[in-house]
Order: C-alpha cells, then sequence, then structure tokens
C-alpha cells in the first residue's frame, strides 16, 4: 500500500518580517533629512554663514546618530526585557500546571472559531512539540518575526540617520549663495519624498501617499524651524 503524499506548497512571501528593521531605517533616515535640513534652515533664516551651516549640519548629524542609537536600545530592550519576563513567566505555569495551560490554549482557538474537540487536539498536538513557543505565539503575541531586537534597531537606526543626514549637509555644501534657504529647502523635500515613496514600496503600502505624507510634514517642520530662526536672528 503506498503511502499518500502531502504535496509541496510554496511558501508566500510577506513583508512583515521587514517590519522591525523598516521601521527603525525609515524613522532614522526620515529624522536624518528633516533634522539636519531645519537645522541647517534655522541657522540659515537667523543669517549664519555658509560655514556655520555647515558645522551645525555636521554637529547635528553626530548628535543625532548617537541620539537616535541610544534611544532605539534603550526602548527596544525595555521590550525584549517585557518579553523575556513574559515567557520566564509561562515557562512557570507550563512546569507548574501544564493541563491548566492546555485548556487556556484550547479556550483561545475556539475564541478563533474553531470546534471544542478540534481546538482541544490542536492545543494537545501543539503543546507536545513546543508548549512555550504555542503559548507564547497565541496567548501572549510573541513570536521570531516580531521579537525585540535591541542591537539591530540601535544600529539600523544610527546608520539611517546618518545616511539621511548626508543628503541636507551635501545640498547645504553645493548650495549658491543666492537662493540657498529654497535650495536647501527644495532638495531636502525631495529626499524626504523619495524616501517616503521607498518606504510604502518596501512596506507594500500607496507609494504617492507615502511620499505625501513625509513631505507635508518635512515642510511644516522646515517652515517652522526657518521661522523660528528668522525671528531670532532679526532680534539679535
Amino acid at each position: 500500500m503506498e503511502t499518500e503524499r502531502i504535496p509541496a506548497v510554496k511558501m508566500e512571501q510577506h513583508r512583515t518580517g521587514r517590519i522591525g528593521w523598516l521601521r527603525a531605517a525609515v524613522l532614522g533616515a526620515n529624522d536624518g533629512i528633516l533634522s539636519t535640513s531645519s537645522l541647517v534652515l534655522g541657522v540659515a533664516a537667523a543669517h549664519g554663514t555658509h560655514g556655520t551651516l555647515m558645522v551645525a549640519g555636521v554637529a547635528g548629524m553626530v548628535a543625532g546618530a548617537m541620539s537616535m542609537a541610544a534611544g532605539e536600545y534603550v526602548s527596544v530592550h525595555s521590550q525584549a526585557d517585557s518579553e523575556r519576563a513574559e515567557l520566564a513567566l509561562e515557562r512557570a505555569e507550563l512546569s507548574a500546571d501544564s493541563a491548566t495551560e492546555q485548556k487556556e490554549l484550547t479556550a483561545i482557538y475556539v475564541g478563533r472559531g474553531l470546534e471544542s474537540a478540534l481546538a482541544e487536539q490542536v492545543a494537545k498536538q501543539l503543546m507536545a512539540h513546543d508548549a512555550l513557543g504555542a503559548h507564547a505565539r497565541d496567548e501572549l503575541g510573541i513570536s521570531e518575526t516580531f521579537r525585540a531586537r535591541p542591537v539591530q534597531a540601535a544600529l539600523t537606526s544610527a546608520g539611517s540617520f546618518a545616511v539621511g543626514a548626508i543628503m541636507p549637509l551635501a545640498a547645504t555644501a553645493m548650495s549658491p549663495k543666492v537662493g540657498m534657504i529654497p535650495f536647501i529647502a527644495g532638495t531636502s523635500l525631495l529626499f524626504l519624498a523619495l524616501l517616503g515613496a521607498a518606504a510604502a514600496r518596501i512596506g507594500g503600502a500607496a507609494v504617492t501617499l507615502g511620499a505625501l505624507r513625509v513631505t507635508f510634514w518635512g515642510a511644516l517642520a522646515m517652515g517652522v524651524t526657518a521661522g523660528v530662526g528668522s525671528l531670532f536672528g532679526s532680534l539679535g
């Protein structure tokens, strides 16, 4: 008697695996472009010299990259600590009373639409295979795809911030003395629009909407910063 073979199933390629690093990369690059260009525009509006603009931009890039790295590491590490604590508690509960934990898992599957008998069978088989993994995924919402990775988030944010900051710095270095502010603002908004479109494309969202969203908030931030710089420049 021949054993029935289960046909191979081609796994679909989803974008959820990109969420962790994509969020940090987009946030870092966006902040790099926006923070640096806004800083430079604020100094320019306060009648700063070309050299002063470059010094302010470079200082902002270094400080911003370190700030992004520290902030991401601390926040994501806190999430990782919480995940480890939850897993330790679940491991202890499984060791103390696995029968009750199986009932909890069964109830979760019933709540998702399975019949009681099937839910109990699924819970039993999954716990026999990997009890902690099943509870982490279905009870706590912790999976390998979405696990907190502090070092990855910190390095991604710092690196992407620096890359983003280089763009307005390059525009500042090449800007003419006449029309310097419109040139820096225009090129920076173009960079932001391209970044928003690229991020939307990678994440599978609407490209045009992503570009417009980033450009709008970027223009608002630059306008406010330039206005503050102009105000203090006139007072000086």
